[in-house]
């Protein structure tokens, strides 16, 4: 897969500087667009639906993060051929902080803007332990099975309803390879690379989000050398849509100003 197989949307006047918006999993471009529209004015905004999301097809086979950021420094290198400032919410913020922190990357990170950014490793309940540590348990014995037996027995484990029952609703949502890169996806944390990212960030976090918590939050705030945050009063985790006015207006200074 290239990125010239994905969705993109790119709206803005040709001569203007470029921003490139990442979207959360599960989502798509529709949902970071009202931002977009918003700054098109001032810049030349790139909107890519990632694989499996909108209308771009689902990667050849699981990906992580480390493609995803392949396939959007390919983009950025072929299509911008500059240094561009990167809006991520969610997952997007996830990809966004990797490339930001990776070396054979971050020369065309400019600055990050990040909307309740995944990526921090999360503090798991005694239920999600729970749930962690017997789907290793179901898994062990199939691990020892030759390989022609090996992908259709956890094919039909990953079908069962025990399975389903401890997996969660965004996993059970999923099929086909989008399962497999959810996994893989969500289990890429940034805690060791996050010290490395000189980008200048500017965070946004809403204190009714239930996906990303405050110590996330603060995990990166204290270890991201150049780093602000604002906090969204009654906001959840799609800050950018329940307090557009202030992520549109903080986001406009961010860049007009650092």
């Amino acid at each position: 897969m290239t990125y010239r197989d994905l969705n993109i949307e790119v709206l803005g006047p040709d001569d203007a500087p470029s921003l490139l918006l990442l979207h959360g999993w599960g989502s798509s471009t529709r949902n970071i667009r009202p931002l977009a529209d918003g700054l098109s004015g001032e810049y030349r905004t790139h909107l890519i639906n990632l694989p499996g999301h909108g209308h771009s097809p689902p990667p050849p086979k699981p990906w992580g993060v480390p493609e995803h950021g392949s396939l959007l420094h390919a983009y950025v290198n072929t299509e911008i051929q500059a240094p561009v400032p990167i809006v991520g919410h969610s997952n997007g913020g996830r990809i966004a902080l990797h490339m930001a922190g990776t070396p054979d990357h971050t020369d065309l990170v400019d600055r990050l803007i990040l909307i309740s950014p995944s990526g921090v490793k999360p503090e798991r309940s005694w239920s999600q332990a729970l749930r962690s540590g017997l789907a290793t348990t179901l898994k062990t014995p199939f691990q020892a099975l030759p390989e022609p037996l090996y992908s259709p027995a956890m094919d039909w484990l990953r079908h069962s309803l025990v399975w389903r029952m401890l997996g969660s609703s965004d996993y059970n949502a999923l099929s086909g390879v989008m399962r497999e890169t959810f996994v893989k996806t969500v289990n890429h944390h940034l805690n060791g690379t996050l010290s490395r990212i000189d980008a200048p960030t500017l965070l946004f976090w809403g204190t009714a989000d239930e996906a990303v918590s405050r110590r996330q939050m603060e995990v990166l705030e204290n270890t991201l050398p150049d780093c602000g945050l604002v906090e969204l009063e009654g906001a959840g985790h799609y800050g950018h849509l329940d307090q557009f006015d202030t992520v549109l207006a903080g986001t406009r200074h961010f860049l007009e100003n650092t």
